[in-house]
């Protein structure tokens, strides 16, 4: 490349490597057009020997969910907006699979990790997995969690609890007696606090106890499904409500009222959670709750990118919505972030933030959705 260009090996590392170094305009111009001659590409794992990659490595439970891609997809226009990119790993949700994947990637020397989880505990398989991201941290790195964790990094939770509770509300307010909560699995967290959160709504708003039956299913549109024409074949016997742990399982139970027979929102009313593009694709409109997904995902880049704790962060986002670190002031988490339409901009906007904590210590958001009402549900006489 130098022999090509004209210069000493030492200039064309310079201006290859991105040295802060300064090389005369013109020798730099021959090095860029001996290198697109010549088809040169770094390597990029050699030059992490030396300091860390532009990369941001995001480690997910399931890359296949559409809540996952919005959220990946807005990590991405932020990252690219200060040069870095995002790449994107797969665990399955099994602590193990997290573990040797986060242990993988730290070999990599990405500039930060992203985890997003239901839940990532401090001490799973014995607090390996917490050892090596402290490790990871220690050599310069920054984590950041999207999920509920006791972890001591930056972290951005979704209230699921308190989010799903106007839901059940909703639905006792419009006369709504009898309901069937498609609660998911048992062991994901995310959908057994929406669960406790729908079932808290309708109890505040007047539903007797005995009148609110959850079912437990795969967390897939297959699984809203099936559920729902078992119950139809059994008889519904005066139920005028499924109450979805998300959209997938709503559009699976919409689809197996449709198949039955059953009329929505005449005969039964039919609600989500997430608002994905599609809750607005189907007929009716899904009535859902609205989370900031982009929002979320370009949060996670800037804490991501921020200096250490400790430092100041000028135009962080939230930070002028919110006020100083620990004070519990309601505000718009995605108000500021530029380029979203559709369905991210209608969750971004929406959105309550209840605090943020953490002054010295890690940053922890909160996140609530919003409610949505569309076509799906209607009002009933009591």
């Amino acid at each position: 490349m130098a022999a090509v260009a004209g210069v000493s090996v030492a200039t064309a590392s310079r201006v290859l490597g991105g040295s802060s170094r300064t090389v005369a305009p013109e020798y730099e111009r021959r090095v860029l057009a001996a290198a697109a001659e010549l088809r040169y590409t770094s390597d990029i794992s050699a030059r992490a020997m030396r300091r860390r990659s532009d990369s941001i490595a995001l480690v997910a439970d399931d890359l296949t969910t559409p809540t996952i891609g919005m959220v990946v997809a807005a990590m991405e226009r932020q990252a690219r907006a200060v040069e870095s990119f995002v790449s994107v790993s797969s665990t399955g949700g099994t602590p193990q699979r997290q573990y040797e994947t986060v242990r993988t990637l730290c070999a990599l020397r990405p500039r930060a990790l992203v985890l997003t989880s239901s839940r990532f505990e401090a001490g799973a398989l014995g607090g390996r997995l917490l050892d090596e991201l402290l490790a990871y941290e220690q050599q310069g790195g920054r984590v950041v969690v999207f999920g509920d964790t006791d972890m001591p990094f930056d972290s951005i939770t979704v209230d699921d609890r308190g989010s799903a509770r106007p839901v059940g509300v909703h639905l006792a307010q419009t006369g709504h007696r009898r309901v069937v909560i498609l609660a998911g699995s048992r062991d994901k967290a995310n959908v057994s606090a929406r669960t406790s959160g729908f079932v808290e709504g309708l109890l505040s708003g007047g539903v007797d106890v005995q009148d609110v039956r959850v079912v437990n299913c795969e967390v897939s549109r297959r699984g809203g499904f099936e559920a729902t024409a078992r119950l139809i074949g059994e008889g519904l016997d005066g139920v005028d409500a499924f109450v979805a742990a998300n959209d997938l399982l709503a559009v699976g139970a919409l689809s197996a009222c449709r198949a039955g027979g059953i009329d929505v929102p005449s005969r039964v009313s039919v609600t989500g959670f997430d608002d994905i593009q599609l809750a607005v694709d189907v007929t009716p409109r899904l009535t859902t709750v609205a989370l900031p997904l982009a929002g979320i995902g370009a949060e996670s880049i800037r804490l991501a990118l921020a200096p250490r704790p400790g430092a100041e962060v000028p135009g962080r986002l939230g930070a002028e919505v919110l006020g100083v670190p620990g004070a519990e002031v309601p505000g718009r988490l995605g108000a500021e972030v530029p380029g979203l339409s559709g369905a991210e901009a209608s969750g971004c906007s929406e959105v309550e933030v209840p605090g943020r904590s953490g002054v010295d210590g890690p940053q922890r958001l909160t996140v609530r959705g919003s409610l949505v009402v569309r076509d799906s549900t209607t009002v009933r006489d009591r």
